[in-house]
C-alpha cells in the first residue's frame, strides 16, 4: 500500500475542492443568507430542509441529524469511504497528483481502490462503445435501429455492445493495466473454473452513471437465444460503486432539468429513458433492475425539494397563470397486473413523496418507447401532460376489479380499497379519498370510514398532516425534532440516527435554558470568530480570559481556539483555519464548530462571500477573506460586551468581599480597585459604542 499522503497535498486538495459543486451533485441547494445554502439532508430522511452548506468556509452541517464537517467529511459520508479514500477521490476529480511518504510503505498504484474501479468502468464503457459499429454487433444495431434510435442517439446515451466470447473485455482491461481483482470488484468479470471471464457477453449495453457522470455500472439486454443467462436484462451486481436501490439510469442527463423544473418522470427501462428524452421529456430516469423504492425517492426528492410558502407545506399540485408550479413525479407504469403492482408499491412510499406522484398509462398499455415508435414524439409528451394522481389511479384500479352493480361486488371493492386509503398518512386527505371512493362504489360513507379506521389501526399507520405548519426546531436546545426510534432498532449503528436521538433528548429536557443575553452574545462572538476571524481585533481578543465566558461549551471552545494557536494570520488558507480549529476542538466540539460556521450572522451581505466560489476554482488556495467594516465593528462590540460582563462579575465579587470587611486600609484598597475597574469598563464601552454610554 502507498504511504501516508503528504500533508501539503491534502491541503492542496482541500483548497481546490469546491464544496458547493460536490454537494449540489446530489442535493438541490437554495440560497439562505450570506454565502449559505440549504437543502434536504442526504444522510437522513427529512421533509423540511435543515442541511446547511457554507462553501466560502468549506463547511456543512445538518441541524436535523447533527452531522457536519469539511469537504472530506462530506465525501466520506456520501461515498462510505475513509478519509484517505476521500482525499484520493477528490484528487482524482480535480486532477491533482498526490505524493506519498515512502519511508515505511510501498506504493502499488496511484488512486484509491474506489477510484480504480471508476477508471475500470470508464475503460469498459470505451470498449463497449468501440464495439457497437463492428461487424459482430449487427444484432445490436438492428435492435436499436428498430426502436428508432439513430447512430447519433446511441452515441448520446452511450449505447455499446459487449461481444460474444469469454474474455474480450478482460483482455482489454488487462492491457490497460487493471488487475483481475479490480475487474471482479467492479462487477465487470466473474471467476470461473478456468479463470476470469466477462460478465457482459453478447448484449447491448448502457452505462449507468451517477449525477456527476461517473460510470458506476452497466445494464445490458439479451440479443441471442443461446445466451447462457436467460434474463432479458442484467445489471452490474452490487459493488462498492453500484447499489441497485441507489442508482437511477439517466440521472446524469436529467439532473439539471429535474432541478430546474422540479419534476421527474420515472420510466421502467433504458430504451424508455431514451425515447422520453428524444421526445422532449428531459426529466426522465429509470431504476435499474429493481422497483422504485424509498432510497430512490430520497434521491429524487433531494433534487426536486418540497414546495413551501411561509409556514405552510404546499404538497399538492399548484398552478400560476395556468402553469404547473409544484413538485411533480410522474410514473409511466404499464396498465397490466405488473404495472398495477408497481403503482401500489410506489403508493406505499412516504407521504411527502406520494402526494406529489402521478401515473401516466397509455390507452393500449404501450411503454414510452413503443408509444414513440407507433405514434411519435407528440404522443409521448401528451402521455406525461395527462398523468393522473397516483392515489386516484391506485384507488380507481382497485375498485375497477369489481362489478359494483352487485352488493357483493360493492363490499368487495370496499374491502379492497379501504386498506389502500388507510395507508395515506396525511389525515387531511383521508376523508376526501374516502368520499371519492364511495361515490365510485355506490355505498354509504360511514361503511368506508369504518373499514378505513379498522385497517389503519391494524396497519399502525402514523398520522401526518402535510398541510400543517412545519416547525424546524422545538424545545430550547435548537435541535430539529425527529421521529422516535422504532422499537428494536439500533440507533448507535447509524451516526445520523444516533445524533438525531441525542438532539431530541436535548430538545425535550426542561432543566437547562439557553435563550438569554449572555448565551446569545457568547454564541454570536464564537460564530463571528469562526466565520470571519480577521474581523476580531487582536488586542481586544488578548484581553479575553476563560472567565469571560459562562456557557460551558463556549468556555471549552475558547480553550480550543488557544490550542489551535489563537487567531490565525492573514495568509492562513480558509480551509486550514477550519481544519486546525476542528482538530484542536476534537470530536466533542466538531459539531459545535460546524454549526457555528453555517449560522447566519446579523450583518449585511458581503460581496466577497459571493465571489469566493469562483476565486476558489480559479486560484485554488483561498486565504481568509478580509472583513468588512460592519464585521469588524460587530466583532468588537461582542468582545466589549464579553469583557464588560467579565469586569462586572469581578466588581460584583469585590463588592461582596468589601461588604464583609471592617473599615480600614484593606477596604480602602479594594474600593480603589473597584473604581479602576469601573473606569476601565467605561473606557471599553466608549471605545466601541461612542459617547452614548451613561
Amino acid at each position: 500500500m502507498p504511504g501516508m499522503i503528504l500533508k501539503e497535498d491534502i491541503e492542496k486538495v482541500r483548497a481546490t475542492a469546491d464544496l458547493y459543486d460536490i454537494v449540489s451533485a446530489t442535493v438541490t441547494l437554495k440560497p439562505s443568507g450570506t454565502g449559505t445554502y440549504v437543502g434536504l439532508c442526504p444522510f437522513h430522511d427529512e421533509k423540511t430542509p435543515s442541511f446547511s452548506v457554507r462553501p466560502a468556509l468549506g463547511v456543512w452541517h445538518c441541524f436535523g441529524c447533527g452531522l457536519g464537517g469539511d469537504v472530506f467529511g462530506y465525501v466520506e459520508h456520501q461515498e462510505n469511504v475513509d478519509f484517505r479514500d476521500a482525499v484520493e477521490l477528490l484528487a482524482d476529480r480535480y486532477h491533482i497528483e498526490l505524493r506519498y511518504d515512502q519511508s515505511n510503505a510501498k506504493k502499488e498504484h496511484t488512486g484509491s481502490k474506489r477510484a480504480r474501479l471508476l477508471e475500470a468502468n470508464e475503460a469498459a464503457q470505451e470498449f463497449f462503445v468501440s464495439q457497437l459499429m463492428t461487424k459482430d454487433a449487427l444484432a445490436a444495431r438492428k435492435l436499436l435501429d428498430g426502436r428508432n434510435f439513430s447512430q447519433a442517439d446511441c452515441q448520446r446515451f452511450g449505447c455499446g455492445y459487449a461481444p460474444q466470447g469469454w474474455d474480450n473485455l478482460v483482455r482489454y482491461l488487462a492491457g490497460k493495466g487493471f488487475t483481475q481483482q479490480e475487474m471482479l470488484d467492479a462487477g465487470l468479470a466473474r471467476q470461473g473454473q478456468h479463470g476470469v471471464y466477462d460478465y457482459f457477453r453478447g448484449r447491448v449495453t448502457w452505462p449507468i452513471r451517477d449525477s456527476t457522470g461517473r460510470t458506476l455500472g452497466f445494464g445490458a439486454r439479451k440479443l441471442y437465444e443461446d445466451d447462457s443467462i436467460s434474463a432479458k436484462y442484467i445489471n452490474t451486481p452490487d459493488t462498492q460503486l453500484y447499489r441497485k436501490n441507489q442508482v437511477l439510469y439517466g440521472i446524469d442527463m436529467a439532473k439539471s432539468a429535474i432541478v430546474k423544473k422540479r419534476q421527474a418522470v420515472i420510466v421502467e427501462g433504458y430504451t424508455d429513458v431514451m425515447a422520453m428524452h428524444l421526445a422532449g421529456i428531459d426529466t426522465a430516469i429509470a431504476t435499474c433492475g429493481t422497483a422504485f423504492g424509498a432510497e430512490h425517492a430520497k434521491i429524487v426528492r433531494r433534487l426536486i425539494a418540497d414546495d413551501s410558502l411561509g409556514a405552510v407545506q404546499l404538497v399538492g399540485p399548484l398552478k400560476v397563470e395556468g402553469q404547473a408550479l409544484s413538485s411533480r413525479i410522474v410514473f409511466t407504469f404499464d396498465g397490466d397486473a405488473a404495472g398495477q403492482k408497481a403503482a401500489i408499491h410506489a403508493f406505499g412510499l412516504d407521504s411527502a413523496f406520494s402526494t406529489q406522484a402521478f401515473v401516466a398509462v397509455a390507452d393500449d398499455n404501450l411503454d414510452p418507447c413503443d408509444l414513440r415508435i407507433k405514434r411519435g414524439n407528440e404522443a409521448v409528451r401528451a402521455l406525461i401532460d395527462h398523468a393522473e394522481p397516483l392515489y386516484d389511479f391506485v384507488i380507481k384500479t382497485a375498485i375497477g376489479r369489481f362489478d359494483t352493480t352487485y352488493t357483493t361486488g360493492q363490499m368487495g371493492a370496499v374491502k379492497a380499497v379501504a386498506p389502500l386509503i388507510a395507508q395515506i398518512r396525511d389525515r387531511s386527505l383521508l376523508d376526501l379519498y374516502s368520499r371519492k371512493a364511495v361515490r365510485q362504489i355506490g355505498v354509504d360513507l360511514d361503511i368506508m370510514q369504518r373499514e378505513v379506521r379498522d385497517a389503519r389501526r391494524k396497519l399502525r399507520v402514523r398520522d401526518e398532516d402535510a398541510y400543517a405548519p412545519k416547525r424546524r426546531f422545538a424545545g430550547n436546545a435548537g435541535a430539529a425534532v425527529e421521529p422516535r426510534m422504532e422499537q428494536g432498532t439500533n440507533p448507535y449503528a447509524n451516526p445520523s440516527a444516533r445524533k438525531a436521538l441525542e438532539h431530541r433528548d436535548a430538545a425535550e429536557q426542561s432543566y437547562y435554558r439557553i435563550d438569554d443575553a449572555v448565551f446569545i452574545c457568547e454564541q454570536q462572538f464564537m460564530a463571528t470568530l469562526i466565520q470571519v476571524p480577521l474581523a476580531v481585533d487582536p488586542t481586544l481578543f488578548a484581553s479575553l480570559t476563560l472567565s469571560s465566558f459562562m456557557t460551558p461549551v463556549f468556555r471549552t471552545l475558547f480553550q480550543a481556539v488557544a490550542a489551535a494557536g489563537g487567531l490565525p494570520s492573514a495568509d492562513t488558507p480558509q480551509g486550514l483555519w477550519m481544519h486546525n480549529l476542528t482538530k484542536a476542538g476534537g470530536p466533542m466540539l466538531e459539531s459545535v464548530i460546524n454549526e457555528l460556521a453555517v449560522m447566519p450572522l446579523p450583518l449585511p451581505p458581503s460581496d466577497t462571500d459571493a465571489e469566493r466560489a469562483s476565486q476558489q476554482s480559479q486560484e485554488g488556495n483561498v486565504q481568509l477573506r478580509k472583513p468588512t467594516d460592519d464585521e469588524r465593528r460587530y466583532a468588537s462590540e461582542l468582545i466589549i460586551r464579553l469583557l464588560d460582563t467579565g469586569i462586572m462579575r469581578k466588581i460584583g465579587a469585590d463588592q461582596r468581599r468589601m461588604a464583609q470587611l471592617p473599615d480600614g486600609a484593606e477596604k480602602i484598597e479594594l474600593l480603589g480597585q473597584i473604581t479602576k475597574l469601573e473606569t476601565l469598563r467605561k473606557d471599553l464601552q466608549t471605545r466601541v459604542f461612542g459617547n452614548n454610554v451613561a
